[in-house]
């Protein structure tokens, strides 16, 4: 089933707009080339509504914020929501700052989002009211652990209900779960954690997957998840047989998803479904 999701991306080229953070904006573009996509990036409040309309699917990253942008953010989201586009949202920092957890919850309350992707700390300060962050970072108190995994997913399924939409929470494992069914995800390696933007071009990319497969938004956003991990795994034994380091894991990690395949993906991809 995940596979056909990441032929469907390759074949319907999905048009994504994308309201992000000026930190990883270039890897955001580059992700969704990648993967078969195609992206627009534009935050000015001027044409944000013009720029969703032509496009399937809107992806807004929290991670720069700025008074204009937040307007910015919920003009395009009322705008795909009016035309039944897919919208993802990323809360990057939520909890660290009142500007980044109240802009979440005014989107939250704006806009009705399809797929809502954070890690661990993120998504308990949208779903309770208090994570603990480490900047923009999980904090190793939220971290899910073999002992914990039962009730995130209880937590996760809860706040899917709360929102209708698939939540998404990733770190060393990774949880995709809808009201009534949830992927646990192994895939990935530490690296990632070391460059900028990983979880950024993950947000992105999944804007393609759920264009693409907009009657499987749960499995979609699994295989993004698969497809990120799978393809860290594979950038990083490309970057020790080079005796690289973090800058050209980045690069080799760009290079594995344009390379990857529906074969591939069946093969590599390590999951469960609780």
């Amino acid at each position: 089933m995940l596979e056909k999701m990441l032929i469907n991306v390759r074949e319907k080229m999905p048009l994504i707009h994308n309201i992000t953070n000026y930190v990883t904006v270039n890897d955001c573009a580059n992700i969704l080339l990648a993967c078969g996509g195609s992206p627009i990036m534009s935050d000015d409040i001027g044409e944000v509504e013009e720029i969703t309309a032509v496009c399937g699917g809107l992806n807004i990253n929290i991670g720069t914020l700025n008074e204009r942008t937040v307007c910015s953010m919920i003009a395009a989201g009322k705008k795909a929501n009016e035309l039944g586009h897919p919208v993802i949202l990323d809360p990057v920092g939520a909890g660290a700052s009142a500007l980044r957890t109240n802009t979440a919850y005014k989107l939250l309350e704006e806009v009705k989002f399809s797929v809502i992707r954070g890690n661990i700390s993120e998504i308990k300060t949208l779903a309770l009211g208090g994570g603990t962050t480490k900047g923009v970072d999980a904090d190793v108190a939220d971290k899910v652990t073999d002992e914990t995994l039962d009730s995130v997913i209880s937590f996760a399924k809860a706040f899917s209900e709360k929102t209708g939409a698939v939540i998404v929470i990733t770190g060393a494992t990774d949880i995709v779960a809808d009201t009534q069914k949830a992927y646990v995800i192994k895939n990935g390696v530490p690296i990632m954690s070391r460059i900028t933007g990983s979880g950024c071009m993950l947000t992105a990319m999944m804007a393609a997957y759920i264009t693409a497969n907009p009657q499987h938004v749960l499995e979609a956003a699994a295989a993004a998840v698969c497809v990120m991990g799978l393809c860290g795994e594979k950038a990083d034994a490309v970057r020790k047989e080079h005796n690289a380091g973090n800058a050209s894991f980045r690069n080799y990690l760009i290079d594995e998803v344009y390379k990857l395949d529906d074969a591939a993906l069946k093969e590599g991809a390590k999951y469960e479904i609780r």
